[in-house]
């Protein structure tokens, strides 16, 4: 509770400071108008205040879900702008108090300028304004032009011990579905069509088919039910999978939320792996498809066993391992297990904004995963990163849009 007072303490003060400015650029505006703008600018965060308040006494119902989104669109839409306002009003005013000093120490005459000037005041809050104004139209367009604007990414890889049977086939990857926080139902089953006209051979989902509750999949079971391959479609958890960022009225709701999502991936077709792996078999010879429940080096939940999930597997040549968060591969896979010779991982959405250009490419993610978007090698072993199917908390994406990955697996 506390952290939610501070939080609004913090929200308020950031609406108080750009209000000033408000107040600055509509001072030559009739009372009538200023009466109306001024409404307006605090309904917003009136709103958003009230959302909050309520929340938790209806996040178990589907109106919750509602007031999430709009709890969500309303601070990426409102609250984001207004910190880079801030951060500029912020800077005039330093830069103001140091010049304020300066001219009490150094006293000049005063040079009458011609024409009228505009003040300092009015001028800074202008400047806030413009720099309000490009973050408020990238957000906007990245939850109307980004959250499903999908994108296949091909890469070839080349896997030393991969059996000849296995050489050009062709694999399918999404991730982080977050069911939870889809607005566009059309659109979503826009992606799968996408996925299928690959025709991968097999496909692989790894992890996050929801944002808190199993129920939040059931309105797109009949989407992503059509995900299908000749060689099967195999998935794993997420961190957000087991219900840990909700409330519930007892430990057994819990772990029937839990018992439902597995049944939601056989409802879905989909063959979920739980610290355990399969045999894929072409031709007469077989690769491990290795599948652990969600396990990473941060501060996420530890569900996940490998020692178990390989247990059986010696006798592969091949080993895929899916494991949702990519720090799982520096944590464990390539100091323990060397001959795990590939990994997909999904889990940082590449922070759904950043920039890609060729080769570059930058994003806040990357000052927290090491591995966070595309494909890393490091000796024979290989770590693909799936950028995310869904989106979770902002509504949208800028610069890294959703990922359908198609794997060409090469031997050599």
């Amino acid at each position: 509770m506390l952290g939610y007072i501070l939080l609004f303490c913090f929200l308020l003060l950031i609406d108080l400071y750009v209000f000033q400015t408000v107040i600055v650029l509509l001072k030559k505006k009739s009372t009538l108008t200023r009466r109306i703008l001024y409404s307006l600018y605090w309904a917003i965060p009136l709103i958003f205040i009230l959302g909050a308040s309520i929340y938790p006494q209806i996040e178990e119902f589907t109106l919750g879900r509602t007031v999430r989104y709009t709890l969500v669109i309303i601070f990426s839409i409102n609250y984001i702008p207004k910190v880079f306002s801030s951060i500029i009003l912020g800077i005039s005013d330093v830069l103001g108090i140091f010049g304020w000093m300066g001219r009490k120490v150094i006293r000049r005459p005063k040079e009458a300028l011609p024409g009228s000037p505009i003040s300092r005041t009015e001028f800074v809050s202008k400047v806030a304004l413009v720099s309000a104004a490009a973050p408020l139209f990238l957000m906007g367009f990245g939850i109307v032009g980004g959250a499903h604007d999908y994108r296949i990414r091909r890469k070839t890889l080349y896997l030393k011990n991969l059996p000849s049977s296995f050489d050009g086939i062709t694999v399918g990857q999404i991730s982080d579905i977050h069911t939870g926080s889809f607005f566009n139902k059309t659109a979503v089953r826009g992606g799968v069509d996408l996925l299928l006209g690959e025709k991968p051979d097999v496909v692989f989902f790894t992890g996050d088919l929801v944002n808190n509750r199993t129920d939040e999949v059931k309105d797109y079971i009949d989407i992503f039910n059509k995900v299908k391959a000749p060689l099967g479609v195999y998935s794993v958890t997420g961190n957000h999978d087991y219900g840990d960022y909700t409330s519930w009225i007892s430990e057994e709701a819990k772990a029937k939320n839990f018992k439902d999502l597995i049944e939601a991936h056989k409802i879905l077709g989909y063959d979920l792996i739980l610290n355990d792996h399969r045999k894929l078999t072409v031709n007469g010879e077989s690769i491990a498809i290795l599948g652990i429940e969600n396990w990473g080096a941060g501060r996420f939940q530890k569900y996940g066993d490998l020692k178990k999930t390989v247990e059986g597997t010696e006798d592969f040549s091949t080993k895929i391992l899916l494991s949702h968060d990519p720090s799982h591969w520096d944590a464990q896979v390539r100091q323990m297990y060397p001959d795990i010779d590939l990994m997909l991982s999904g889990h940082t959405h590449g922070f759904q904004m950043g920039v890609e250009i060729g080769d570059f490419k930058w994003s806040p993610s990357q000052y927290i995963y090491k591995q966070w978007a595309g494909l890393y090698k490091e000796g024979d072993q290989h770590l693909y990163v799936n950028r995310g199917y869904g989106y979770i908390g902002y509504p949208g994406r800028i610069g890294i849009p959703p990922e359908i990955t198609i794997l060409e697996l090469k031997k050599g």
